[in-house]
């Protein structure tokens, strides 16, 4: 068992923290996309005493003495990366998915290159070079988009790609739930001279565990964090592939010193560990069953929504996230879902759609994934549960409507914060998914007073 009687003593603030934050999730449901539940060994190295080691530079390549043990952590896990993935070069040390991103743009570009990335309203990520972002700032960003269908305009990329001639190309997605298009994204980036670079965050664990394709053959750059369907801690990973190798032979180099001494300082060695020991338990059998039973999830997830009156953006979902567009609701609506889930202890994230309607603050989507609840192991029959659940809290607050004059929001917010506070029905949805989550205990080695 894993106490905490010293931290409990030593600052009780924290303590009750993270006695709270246990109990929320022990008694909910994480649908996050984004949020896993990782392992107890994955949050033994994460708390161990490699926090307390300075280790600047790469192994056997240190500034500071004293790292002979923080280089065996670091090379097991680029070894295990490079075998899991299928490439030859593999940099474990960025902080977390945004700088290693950014790390790729410092390897390959300068200031005021065009790159090429997925709209963030479209699915996309920030650090695809949208216009809130620095890479949307500091160099040409041309954004492509999905066709009505919810799917990427593949045509659309082409063209642009032709017109614009890019140094890279972006393909990977925050809020996508198809199948990522590698080989015909790697093909464009191919005829108009362009890396490309698969940002394949949310995917990893499926791609590792065999449920989706993967991007080694056609992109030359892979970037991922490691704590979303590869169940692992906060952290990321920048591999370099054959074919980025062949196209540029010192890539791999580039890549190195963009995030060291480029971006970052000493490595988090604490995170390296837990990395390495996450990447360990994805390389098991056990581990292709679990990313299968989170697709599995996820398809009846969406077919119970459906047949539950709910419209899902691209009408579905090749993955593990799933996108819910309550325009038929109205527009903006996604704060009233997201708030009314978070009463029933039901965890996702308020998100924009194609053609997004409202603003990304009051935004017309519900973002929700699979990932964590199959972690506690559930499966298709709770899908239907769960998907009925959903659709009740969604109609409890349908009719709620975003004032057009901002001033009104914030009164019109907290009236409907206090009348779902008083809603017999959101109690009742409340004590299904308590009742839901008993039977899937979540860190059970945690002993918590």
């Amino acid at each position: 068992m894993e106490r905490l009687e010293s931290l409990r003593d030593d600052d009780p603030v924290i303590y009750g923290t993270i006695r709270g934050e246990l109990n929320r999730r022990r008694t909910g449901l994480e649908m996050i996309p984004s949020e896993n539940h990782c392992s107890h060994a994955v949050r033994q190295a994460l708390g161990s005493i490699l926090t307390d080691k300075y280790s600047e530079g790469y192994a056997g390549k240190r500034y500071y003495g004293g790292n002979e043990f923080v280089d065996v952590a670091e090379r097991a896990a680029i070894e295990r990366a490079k075998a899991l993935f299928g490439v030859p070069h593999a940099n474990v040390q960025p902080y977390s998915g945004s700088p290693a991103n950014l790390a790729v743009y410092f390897a390959l570009c300068k200031p005021g290159d065009v790159i090429m990335g997925q709209s963030l309203p479209d699915g996309g990520h920030l650090t695809h070079g949208w216009k809130a972002s620095v890479t949307g700032q500091f160099f040409k960003s041309v954004q492509y988009h999905v066709r009505p269908d919810g799917y990427i305009d593949i045509d659309e990329v082409k063209k642009l790609a032709e017109e614009n001639r890019p140094k890279l190309i972006w393909v990977g997605a925050t809020a996508y739930p198809r199948g990522l298009p590698f080989e015909e994204l790697g093909g464009i980036a191919d005829s108009v001279g362009a890396y490309l670079a698969a940002d394949i965050s949310h995917v990893a664990g499926l791609i590792v565990g065999g449920v989706h394709r993967s991007p080694v053959p056609y992109a030359h750059i892979i970037t991922t964090t490691t704590h979303k369907t590869l169940r692992g801690p906060r952290g990321a990973l920048i591999m370099v592939t054959e074919k980025g190798m062949q196209k540029d032979p010192d890539l791999a180099d580039k890549v190195d010193k963009a995030v060291f001494p480029g971006l970052q300082g000493g490595p988090h060695d604490h995170q390296t560990a837990a990395i390495a020991v996450a990447l360990l338990e994805a390389s098991r059998p056990e581990f292709k069953e679990y990313a299968a039973q989170i697709v599995k999830n996820a398809k009846a997830l969406a077919a119970a929504l459906t047949e539950n009156g709910i419209r899902l953006v691209s009408g579905g979902t090749d993955n593990h996230l799933l996108l819910i567009d309550l325009t038929p609701f109205g527009k903006g609506n996604g704060v009233f879902v997201q708030e009314a889930l978070d009463q029933v202890g039901i965890t996702t994230n308020k998100n924009t759609i194609p053609n997004e309607p409202a603003s990304p603050f009051y935004p017309s989507g519900i973002r929700l994934g699979t990932a964590a609840i199959t972690t506690r192991g559930m499966r298709e029959g709770e899908m239907k549960l769960i998907g009925r659940m959903f659709a009740d809290v969604i109609s409890e607050v349908k009719g709620y409507q975003l004032p057009e004059d901002k001033k009104q929001r914030g009164e019109y917010l907290n009236k409907f914060r206090a009348e779902i506070s008083g809603s017999k029905r959101l109690a009742g949805i409340k004590g299904e998914v308590m009742a839901l989550c008993s039977r899937f205990p979540v860190y059970p080695e945690l002993e918590v007073e």
